[in-house]
């Protein structure tokens, strides 16, 4: 039986800014772009009794708290935070898997430290997070992945909820199916048609009635819905791709400022790509368009040649020119990305969610 824990910090970028400015503490914050064009990325707890929540445009957000104070991300310095998160991990299993930079599964099945209790184990690391580095997780502990991000949800902020072994069955039956992994409102909306609310309801649906209605997903639905999860904690993965995207304050129209912001996005992208070149070959090139009416659009081509240099701007504007086209829309946001493949087919040295971002 494995012994899981699932780590989340608590309103991570925000709680990380008002560490650093103690004035901050009791206010609404929002870590975002601060312009009306802008998306909050995190807020506190105290911007959330609002209805302030992250992917929020920023707009929305001053309108539901005209006094929320927008303070812009420093990436940097929630890594550094997020690679001392994983050194207090280290000291507790080596087999950590990194969602996010505020985020990972443990599997602390063969840990040795208090006993092998994975519930002591999640309670020394939220207090070494508290003392240390004066912030605060929240922490699931379940005998797999599913139930442990569960149940890291269940008591949050800054809380420990344990399923056991021997729990699990009655934990599930009540479990709204919302909470499944990769269920959201349309998929829930469809479930509540068939009568299944809850885990214990979807218990009920015979697996070829899911297989016909859900595709590959409705087994798999079945085995969660009896709280069934055989995933391995991995502890690093392959990048796919790697992207640069801008939001602009106002609209681009003409052709010209697309060309012209598509240099800039281009110029960040080449800086990003070259940290990982060594390890990865790009196979695609894409663009992306999301335009005024918060439409999108994505367009890609495979690179003809993998040794050739992949950054033609003629082939990324003519990329560009394309997407903009099927929309007679100006543009407020322009992105523009590679897919990637390791360079090596045993590629060892793989990129954890620590160490950067897309």
């Amino acid at each position: 039986m494995r012994k899981i824990i699932h780590i989340d910090a608590d309103s991570f970028y925000a709680s990380v800014e008002m560490r650093e400015n103690p004035e901050l503490r009791d206010k609404p914050i929002a870590v975002g772009g601060s312009s009306d064009r802008g998306v909050v990325a995190t807020a506190n707890y105290e911007a959330r009794k609002y209805g302030v929540h992250s992917a929020l445009p920023t707009a929305r957000a001053r309108q539901l708290c005209p006094q929320l104070i927008i303070i812009k991300p420093r990436f940097e310095l929630y890594r550094k935070v997020s690679g001392q998160f994983r050194e207090i991990f280290s000291d507790f299993t080596e087999r950590i898997e990194p969602l996010s930079l505020d985020e990972a599964y443990l599997d602390v099945s063969d840990s040795p430290h208090f006993g092998g209790s994975a519930t002591l184990i999640a309670r020394e690391i939220r207090r070494r997070v508290r003392e240390e580095l004066k912030l605060t997780v929240s922490a699931g502990v379940a005998p797999n992945k599913f139930l442990a991000k569960v149940a890291s949800d269940w008591d949050k902020p800054d809380g420990l909820y344990t399923v056991a072994p021997n729990q699990v069955a009655a934990f599930v039956k009540t479990l709204p199916v919302s909470k499944i992994n990769g269920v959201g409102k349309v998929t829930t909306e469809k479930l509540k048609r068939m009568g299944v609310v809850t885990c214990g309801d979807l218990q009920e649906v015979p697996i070829e009635d899911l297989a016909r209605r859900f595709g590959k997903y409705g087994p798999r639905l079945a085995e969660l819905a009896h709280g069934k999860d055989d995933r391995e904690v991995k502890t690093s993965r392959i990048r796919k791709s790697i992207s640069v995207e801008r939001t602009y304050s106002q609209d681009l129209r003409s052709d010209e400022e697309l060309l012209e912001a598509m240099d800039t996005v281009l110029e960040e992208l080449a800086e990003r790509f070259g940290k990982i070149e060594q390890q990865y070959l790009p196979t695609k090139r894409f663009v992306k368009v999301k335009f005024r009416n918060f439409s999108q659009t994505t367009l890609e081509e495979l690179l003809p040649d993998r040794s050739a240099p992949w950054l033609d701007r003629a082939e990324y504007q003519r990329l560009l020119l394309s997407a903009r086209a099927r929309r007679p829309l100006s543009v407020r946001l322009l992105g523009a990305g590679l897919r990637l493949a390791p360079r090596n087919a045993d590629e060892a040295d793989q990129l954890s969610l620590f160490e950067g971002l897309d």
